[in-house]
């Protein structure tokens, strides 16, 4: 990196501290901070917590800070960390780092100029429309069906696990269009306002207690030709720029779901920083964060994309799920009985973690793409391969 770029970007984030610092208070402890994977609030509140993001997204936008790229980007999301924000929401992250880019990327000039920067800016919110009951791996196998109707489609069938969808105004929506070519092929992309007649959003009940993950009925749902979202069968090219910057994006919040720094606090408070047990734990845990950081340095020097993401993906579920072993080892009966001391927070981050293994693709389908793209072992054998979408047995 130049002398200049350094030069810059030290500046930079000592303006961005500075901005911070007059409109935040400084982060106040590890012990405060929330260790849930997923929110478990009721609807008023969870609405509450999202409009709350979406200000601060909008003072960050009106400041310069709203589109960043590159090391700018990284660094203030870094100092920003510094500073006790309103906190976070998958809406609202899929709305500005999955769907917002996919948009810019795609998106004809009418539709970006009606999307990106509202979403960016936090005036408006989307979900992705990716899954189904019966293709959530396979998410190339999906069928609902879109089938083109004079200037409109029609869009019906099913999806599920949309995270936030019950607050969302718009939905980045995938459908089969052409059910007689190879799955991958017979898919388009659209921009789905949630507001359409046929719509209907049904919250699900999840194991961690909250409500974030929905399930989508479409029935006769008409969406103008106006709001498809790339080419008619170039949906899965969407798809995978979508499902990129997720995987991209997840873990680049260290804080989600709690780590070392509160883990320790609770070992202290415990008296069980002795236990040889909860120091193995624990040194485990700091390493796999520093693991982490470092790797996600390099990256960002050498600008790496594409599968490496399925790389970094996977290491960070499975970082979370060393912190949901490492909380056991701390806690021991604490985890599963509430003692009144607040360490049953832990129960948050144990439950909601497994949902990190599936969303973004699972784990498996993550050590796929790193076999075949990444370490260039064969690919694994497909019946499917070449085969029109019909006459795939289901």
């Amino acid at each position: 990196m130049s002398t200049t770029v350094t030069d810059d970007l030290t500046g930079f984030v000592d303006t961005a501290r500075t901005w911070l610092a007059a409109r935040l208070p400084p982060r106040g402890d590890a012990a405060r901070r929330s260790v849930a994977v997923f929110h478990d609030l009721p609807p008023d509140e969870e609405r509450a917590l999202i409009a709350r993001i979406q200000d601060w997204l909008r003072i960050k936008y009106d400041a310069g800070y709203g589109e960043l790229t590159g090391r700018y980007e990284e660094a203030f999301a870094e100092v920003e960390r510094e500073f006790d924000t309103p906190g976070q929401h998958e809406l609202t992250s899929v709305s500005t780092a999955l769907v917002a880019p996919t948009v810019q990327l795609f998106g004809t000039p009418e539709q970006r100029e009606l999307l990106v920067r509202p979403l960016l800016r936090g005036d408006e919110l989307a979900c992705q429309l990716f899954s189904e009951p019966s293709a959530g791996s396979d998410l190339a196998g999906l069928g609902t069906r879109a089938v083109r109707d004079g200037d409109s489609w029609v869009v019906n069938g099913q999806k599920v696990w949309s995270s936030g969808a019950q607050f969302a105004g718009w939905g980045e929506l995938i459908c089969r269009t052409d059910p007689d070519v190879a799955k991958h092929r017979g898919l388009t992309a659209f921009l789905l306002p949630m507001d359409t007649p046929g719509v209907d959003v049904r919250p699900l009940r999840q194991m961690s207690g909250g409500a974030s993950f929905c399930e989508v009925f479409l029935d006769d749902v008409r969406i103008p030709d106006t709001l498809r979202l790339g080419e008619v069968g170039g949906g899965w090219a969407v798809t995978l720029a979508t499902l990129g910057f997720e995987r991209g994006h997840s873990g680049a919040n260290a804080d989600l779901g709690g780590g070392f720094a509160q883990l320790v606090d609770e070992a202290r408070r415990l008296g069980r920083t002795g236990d040889p047990d909860v120091r193995r734990v624990l040194a485990d845990v700091w390493v796999a964060e520093k693991v982490a950081e470092i790797s996600a340095q390099r990256d960002r020097e050498a600008g790496a994309t594409g599968a490496i993401g399925s790389l970094r993906k996977l290491a960070w579920t499975q970082r979370l799920s060393l912190v949901s072993e490492a909380a056991a080892v701390v806690l021991g009966p604490r985890l599963v009985a509430d003692a009144g001391d607040g360490s049953f927070r832990w129960t948050e981050h144990y439950l909601g973690a497994p949902g990190y293994r599936i969303a973004g693709g699972s784990d498996e389908v993550q050590r796929t793409i790193i076999a075949e793209r990444l370490l260039g072992l064969p690919p694994e054998p497909r019946a499917d391969r070449g085969v029109a979408w019909k006459d795939i047995p289901r």
